[in-house]
This record gives C-alpha cells, sequence and structure tokens, in this order.
C-alpha cells in the first residue's frame, strides 16, 4: 500500500475532547489500520500517515509518559 497516496478526503475526523483553544490535532482511521493527522487549525494543510506500528509505538509512549519534559 502506498501510504504517500492515502486519501483522507472522506475519512471522519477526531479531535479530543479536551480540546477547548483550538490548538490541537486531528486523527483519523484510514484502510489497513492507518492513522492521519492534521493541525486543527490548517485542515487543508499537511496530513501526516502512520502506519499501525508506528501509532501503536507513538500511543504506548505517551501512555508510558515518555514523552512528557
Amino acid at each position: 500500500m502506498d501510504i504517500a497516496r492515502m486519501s483522507t478526503n472522506d475519512v471522519v475526523w477526531k479531535k479530543s475532547s479536551w480540546s477547548s483553544n483550538g490548538n490541537c490535532v486531528e486523527v483519523a482511521r484510514l484502510d489497513g489500520g492507518h492513522v492521519a493527522v492534521r493541525d486543527s487549525k490548517d485542515r487543508d494543510g499537511s496530513t501526516l500517515v502512520f502506519t499501525p506500528g508506528e501509532w501503536t509505538a507513538f500511543v504506548q509512549g505517551v501512555k508510558g509518559s515518555e514523552f512528557d519534559l
């Protein structure tokens, strides 16, 4: 599957219910378990697409406080 050519036009974007100031990201599930991420303030801008393994590693890192300052 060519991730660079995946379409994000017809996906359901979600953002955190904790988002209140507009400075957040939105995520969407894509075919094959891939996950797309975009800036909620620039919906027509760039979109990052992660493989299922990359997304799982990121979520585990967040839950494990790997990115805490």
